[in-house]
């Protein structure tokens, strides 16, 4: 009985489609669309820092998927509900929030950062206090359901996240 949720993402529009094409007839209950992920004809942007860029991802994804349509959106913009108010108008069903927030480690003694990417995804208690007011502002902002994540710890850290306004949280 247990509910299987696939996260998808990709580096053009055509491979989201691509993937959530053979994921249409899956035994699959729902599709996380990651629009966090580096759109790569755009210089590696992400698709979630644009409203445009979101809308038409979820748009194109929409057309050839009819199931429940998640959309993880990526806590690095000037403005997380105009993000979720555009994923929201292209078909999403509901949206997860937050990914990771950019970050970066140096190694004082090489003087050299850690990553071999030099930047990185900064995720874990941390970031919790963000995501918090992010599902806040994103709740008060859409009529879709809110999933709730980053830097959940505790069944405390779970609560906090339902009464920012979260209708469901994740956990990793």
């Amino acid at each position: 009985d247990t509910k299987i949720i696939v996260n998808v993402c990709g580096k053009s529009e055509s491979d989201y489609v691509d993937v959530v094409e053979r994921l249409a007839d899956a035994d699959v209950d729902m599709l996380e669309i990651n629009i966090s992920c580096p759109n790569v004809k755009e210089g590696g942007m992400a698709f979630g820092t644009s409203c445009a860029s979101a809308s038409e991802v979820v748009k194109e994804v929409r057309k050839v998927y009819k199931k429940h349509l998640m959309v993880k959106l990526s806590p690095n913009v000037t403005s997380i509900q105009e993000i979720a108010l555009a994923a929201e108008s292209a078909g999403a069903d509901s949206v997860s929030l937050i990914n990771t927030l950019m970050g970066m480690a140096i190694n004082a003694k090489t003087r050299k950062p850690v990553l071999s990417t030099i930047t990185g995804g900064l995720s874990g208690p941390c970031v919790k206090p963000v995501a918090l007011r992010m599902v806040w502002q994103v709740a008060k902002a859409v009529k879709i359901p809110v999933i709730g994540l980053g830097g959940i710890c505790s069944a405390t850290d779970a609560i906090e996240f339902l009464l920012a306004g979260a209708s469901a949280i994740q956990i990793g």
